[in-house]
């Protein structure tokens, strides 16, 4: 299938799902200082554009020479998901439910990666350059504008917080988990019958 500007930008919309990202952002970048936070959103969010970018250009050359599959990818990606939606939906005790300590800002992990430059996202920016290569400037701009709205998204988190209440959140983070380890399963499922049916 071929895309045009608008149908890729509403596809990597869609797999880096900025709206659906909140209930993980907000609880993560609660120990961040308030006059940090702009930044801190800032900063991941150009870090997975760059991942991104690098991914579009380098990733099937990193997965040959590695030996890796894109169902690979996909396998390994579904198990961090289904990690993470876990804690979401269980909670843990005494440290943070991604894995940082209380009080320490997340660099690249988990918000640049896997939040938004998760496999899903990788994946699509790798078959949109490998499939139409001579439209690359496009899937550029495309990758840039989604970019841009999932960072507004994640800057406007702490409004967006005050507007709904904590409770709210909490209760949305919680079905979140449950939405995401409905995804985290399909992944693996996903991946496992394509590497097992369609072979390496």
């Amino acid at each position: 299938m071929d895309h045009s500007f608008l149908s890729a930008l509403i596809l990597l919309l869609l797999v880096l799902d900025p709206l659906g990202s909140l209930p993980i952002f907000i609880p993560i970048m609660r120990g961040v200082p308030k006059e940090r936070r702009v930044k801190v959103a800032l900063r991941e969010v150009s870090i997975a554009f760059l991942v991104l970018i690098a991914f579009m250009f380098l990733g099937d050359g990193f997965l040959r020479v590695m030996h890796l599959s894109e169902r690979s990818l996909e396998v390994a990606g579904g198990v961090i998901l289904l990690i993470i939606a876990m804690r979401m939906i269980f909670g843990s005790s005494g440290d943070s439910a991604y894995g940082l300590e209380p009080g320490r800002e997340p660099l690249i992990f988990p918000l640049a990666v896997p939040l938004l430059a998760g496999p899903s996202a990788m994946a699509t920016v790798l078959l949109l350059a490998s499939r139409q290569p001579d439209r690359i400037l496009e899937w550029i701009g495309a990758l840039t504008a989604a970019m841009l709205i999932s960072g507004l998204t994640l800057i406007l988190a702490d409004r967006i917080r005050k507007l709904l209440g904590d409770s709210v959140v909490s209760a949305i983070e919680k079905l979140m988990g449950l939405v995401l380890t409905a995804i985290a399963v399909e992944m693996v499922l996903a991946g496992l019958k394509r590497y097992f049916i369609g072979g390496l």
